[in-house]
């Protein structure tokens, strides 16, 4: 991990719905968390149904929620929305001045303008000043579908081309460098600096490249994403190694996952993301579990799912948690956790930081693994133990009965069921 690229730094919020911080170092400030940010997915003007979303992707941990406002309507529904939600809102404007001047008085905490959609000048001028008399940011985003070369930049561009030429991509990040410097001259103009900048792509390698030069030509705080990257099944890789890789390079101070799927998903991952490579203090429960294979001795794959759902539901301190599905790689790679099972045949042993506390049939895992989570929280919540402090080591218990096939076993509880595995796990 690098350390973290110092960056001007901007607020975003109020004290009604509190104050979201993006990057820092520079100027006397501290670097802020890394924040996760979403967008809603259905209308604007449908009061009712943004609220419900907005306080859904609030209640998963997203610290700032984008809404498009691309008609009068979707403004004018803003000042109840507002109303009805704790949590800094975006307003996303594309195309008309006007709906950004609206979303800034219905009392908005941030505006996504891209200035490359509204050609007059006056106008950009226009919101610029809007959001400068109430303190309020603006995101300048350069995304690679919405950049237009212009013929009067084209001295500038070959310059720009010529000094990535040695990169694959190097022609599309000049063109995203340009567009930056010609939108960004128009915010310095206005002596305006409470910005953010964004240069998304769909392509991740492309996000890495374009960002990485980014950061060393402007110090403005990094909106970082991989845009349009599809399902979640893809889409999380994709965005993995795009925005994953710029942060542990240093780089980037709000991220954005981009999914076609429910937008609770952005967020959920994002916040892991960030957990992962310390960047955000983790909030409820980590769980670890092996993988599949010819050794395990419960059905592992329905185990893991009950005992992150119960997690999730009552375990709020970062306890780190390991479901193993044998004996014999599960003492070494649970080593370093605070509660952990491993299996035997159709029964589990529970242990606490390393001391055996159970050992229990594979009906009762679930029950007595939250029973004891809940304890230990409890402890810990009291001062009288402390998170990721190993009590014992642990000893590798001998196998109870036979090592088993994960396929079978998983099989032999999904007979009838959704999910069928043949011997060849297909």
């Amino acid at each position: 991990m690098n350390k973290r690229r110092p960056t001007r730094q901007v607020t975003v919020g109020d004290d009604r719905v509190g104050i979201v911080r993006i990057g820092g170092g520079l100027h006397g400030s501290e670097p802020a968390p890394v924040s996760v940010q979403t967008m809603t997915a259905g209308y604007t003007y449908d009061i009712d149904a943004c609220v419900v979303e907005i306080n859904r992707l609030a209640a998963a941990g997203a610290d700032m929620v984008r809404v498009a406002v691309p008609e009068r309507a979707d403004t004018e529904a803003l000042p109840e929305i507002l109303n009805q939600t704790r949590v800094p809102i975006v307003a996303d404007v594309h195309f008309h001045y006007k709906r950004a001047l609206e979303a800034i008085e219905a009392g908005v905490h941030k505006i996504r303008l891209n200035p490359g959609n509204i050609s007059d000048r006056d106008q950009v001028n226009a919101v610029i000043d809007a959001c400068k008399e109430r303190n309020l940011p603006i995101r300048v985003g350069v995304n690679e579908g919405s950049i237009i070369e212009r013929k009067d930049k084209q001295k500038r561009l070959k310059e720009l081309g010529e000094f990535f030429s040695d990169q694959k991509h190097g022609r599309l990040i000049a063109i995203m460098v340009a567009k930056l410097e010609e939108y960004l001259e128009i915010f310095e103009a206005r002596n305006f600096h409470d910005v953010v900048i964004s240069a998304k792509s769909i392509d991740p390698a492309v996000v890495i490249d374009a960002y990485t030069a980014i950061s060393e030509r402007f110090d403005y705080p990094l909106h970082l994403g991989v845009t349009h990257a599809g399902p979640r099944e893809t889409g999380a890789v994709r965005s993995v190694i795009g925005i994953g890789t710029l942060l542990a390079n240093g780089i980037g101070d709000t991220i954005r996952i981009s999914y076609a799927n429910d937008s609770v998903f952005e967020v959920q991952d994002g916040l892991e993301m960030l957990y992962c490579l310390g960047l955000r203090e983790r909030k409820g429960a980590e769980l670890i579990a092996c993988p599949t294979c010819g050794r395990i001795q419960v059905d592992l794959y329905k185990l893991v799912q009950d005992v992150r759902h119960k997690l999730a539901e009552e375990i709020a301190l970062p306890i780190k948690i390991a479901v193993m599905g044998c004996v014999v790689n599960g003492p070494g790679e649970a080593e370093g956790a605070d509660v952990a099972i491993f299996a035997g045949d159709r029964r589990g042993i529970i242990y606490v930081q390393g001391e055996k506390v159970a050992n229990v049939p594979e009906e009762d895992i679930l029950e007595r693994l939250l029973h004891e989570c809940k304890i230990f929280e409890g402890r810990v919540q009291r001062g009288e133990a402390r998170l990721g402090e190993k009590v014992v080591d642990i000893i590798p218990p001998d196998p109870i009965g036979e090592l088993g096939s994960g396929v079978d076993i998983i099989a032999r509880n999904r007979t009838g069921g959704s999910v069928q595995l043949t011997v060849d796990g297909r």
